[in-house]
């Protein structure tokens, strides 16, 4: 019935459009994204009423003021069910010519960001990214470290082996805000000759909801950027589900990817 309705919502152009302009910018008013479209107010305000019931848009009251904001997890999990599932490969082999096209006017490999709104505090927010515990249960791996400034960073596996596929120093620490630590892989997480990427979490209070940041940089090569481009959605979308509903997804987001994800675990074993 949720996808029903999030096909449902989708499936007018309007109601893309109002979708557009919150992407590109967040926390609009009813009047301003009237402003973007040839539509009465009434209109408007009807497409908004089915996109929040479609949970694609959530609202915060600010005095008189209703400040709208997309929320992408729903699109995800479309795509996770009806794309991923059936078109991975293909899409994957289109992905790899594109990247093999563009090689040569690639001075560098392009960071990576992705942006999450979730009904939670800024603290509550930190704790579950912080906690072993938590995100050992959203992520699939506990973030193991006492998080203080120079401290190492594991990224161990929830199994009970002990495995840290990931490793790396913490570089900044403002709680409730802002969290930023090197995130090494395989062979080189010990490496001193080998600059490890960066992940930086941007935690930013909006009235009663969260507008959650990662910026991934320092990626080796753009194999790694579309890997983490399957992760963090993913990861992001059970950290959400947590949050607000108490529990994680009954099925984890990334076992659609299992095989791809096992074998790139045994790489790293």
């Amino acid at each position: 019935m949720e996808a029903d309705a999030v096909f449902k919502a989708l499936a007018d152009p309007g109601r893309r459009r109002l979708l557009d302009m919150l992407h590109e910018r967040a926390g609009l008013t009813l009047g301003e994204l009237c402003d973007g479209l040839d539509m009465r107010r009434q209109s408007v305000s009807q497409h908004l009423e089915i996109l929040e019931a479609a949970n694609l848009v959530t609202s915060v009251r600010d005095g008189r003021r209703k400040l709208h904001y997309l929320n992408a997890v729903p699109i995800h999990q479309l795509q996770t069910r009806w794309i991923w599932k059936f078109e991975e490969p293909r899409l994957a082999a289109l992905t790899t010519i594109k990247h093999n096209a563009e090689a040569s006017a690639m001075s560098e490999v392009p960071e990576y960001v992705y942006t999450t709104y979730i009904h939670a505090s800024p603290e509550q927010v930190w704790h579950a990214l912080t906690d072993a515990d938590l995100t050992a249960k959203f992520w699939g791996h506990a973030q193991v470290s006492d998080w203080r400034v120079g401290s190492r960073v594991e990224h161990v596996r929830s199994d009970g082996s002990g495995i840290a596929d990931a490793a790396g120093t913490v570089m900044e620490v403002d709680p409730p805000r802002r969290l930023v630590f090197g995130f090494g892989f395989g062979e080189t997480i010990d490496d001193p000759t080998v600059e490890a990427s960066v992940v930086a979490f941007e935690i930013e209070p909006l009235r009663d909801i969260v507008k959650l940041t990662v910026t991934h940089t320092n990626l080796a090569s753009p194999a790694d950027r579309d890997s983490i481009g399957q992760g963090w959605p993913t990861v992001f979308a059970n950290l959400k589900t947590l949050l607000e509903t108490g529990d994680v997804m009954p099925t984890a987001p990334w076992e659609f990817h299992i095989e791809d994800r096992a074998e790139q675990m045994a790489r790293r074993d």
